[in-house]
């Protein structure tokens, strides 16, 4: 497959100024540090710009290693890490950015960090407010081009406004077919904040036999995973699909020779469920 840069991009508000962002990057969730330096270098040489890992992945080393061993110079890589809930705080944030800075290849390597976002509004806890104060902090020493976060709903979302005056640039949520977030997508939408999804494949099972999915699949010879791909890029989600084969990483990124019609779209909507969640309700996990 011929590399394709030609990603495109959303807007992200970093207070007076935008950020662009790929709205495709690559993910590595679940992929062992030892295996992400390989990983991450492959996503590069394939066409991915963008690249997402977090403190609680333990693969801030070896991802900081693929970018520094890959072929394109870092100020073209689009960086995001997260601050874990443990971590949350005003001061407990600033040292835990300094700690993911040093351990994905110091000050000078990657900073200013393209993104960093809060991983969960753990609203027992109730820290988020003042971990994005920090993080807001940061952004204006220059240290990160744009701030936001994870897993939150349009409350956590509205308190971060009515209490910093800003609405973070992103909010990654946990969105796919069978889980589609149209009531947060909606709010993200009507403030100007980006949404991106994780486990935009639903952690693969069921969801890659899934007829409607599969008959569209086999119109337009693709795989189902690369029609999912797709769904998400054109309703304009931002999308991190996560592997380690060589194979698969390619495979996902070549979605750019084909659209889906309308109706395509019609009967993808249709699979939104209820009950689709897989992974914890935001106001449940600590």
């Amino acid at each position: 497959m011929a590399e394709n840069t030609n990603v495109p991009t959303v807007s992200l508000s970093a207070g007076s100024e935008t950020v662009e962002m790929p709205q495709l990057g690559f993910g590595v969730w679940q992929v062992e540090d030892d295996q992400a330096a390989d990983a991450v270098r492959e996503a590069i040489k394939v066409g991915y710009r963008s690249i997402d890992t977090a403190k609680v992945y333990e693969n801030e080393a070896g991802t900081g290693a693929g970018i520094a061993s890959a072929d394109v110079p870092r100020r073209d890589i689009f960086l995001t890490t997260k601050v874990w809930n443990e971590d949350q705080g005003y001061e407990a944030t600033k040292k835990a950015f300094d700690a993911s800075i040093e351990r994905l290849g110091g000050k000078d390597a990657v900073e200013p960090l393209d993104l960093y976002l809060i991983h969960w509004p753990t609203p027992e806890k109730d820290t988020y407010v003042e971990t994005f104060k920090a993080m807001l902090e940061l952004r204006d020493a220059g240290r990160v081009r744009a701030v936001g976060v994870c897993n939150f709903e349009p409350e956590h979302l509205q308190r971060l406004k009515d209490e910093t005056g800003e609405f973070p640039a992103i909010n990654q949520v946990e969105l796919h077919p069978k889980f589609q977030q149209k009531a947060v997508r909606d709010f993200c939408s009507a403030n100007g904040i980006a949404v991106e999804a994780w486990s935009p494949l639903g952690q693969g099972g069921d969801i890659l036999t899934n007829p409607v999915l599969d008959g569209i699949a086999e119109r337009l010879g693709k795989t189902v995973a690369q029609v999912i791909i797709r769904w998400h890029l054109q309703i304009g989600n931002v999308v991190i699909p996560k592997s380690v084969t060589p194979s698969r990483i390619a495979e996902n990124f070549d979605v750019f020779d084909f659209e889906l019609t309308e109706d395509d779209l019609f009967a993808i909507s249709d699979l939104d469920s209820s009950d689709g969640r897989i992974g914890p309700h935001p106001n449940d996990f600590n």
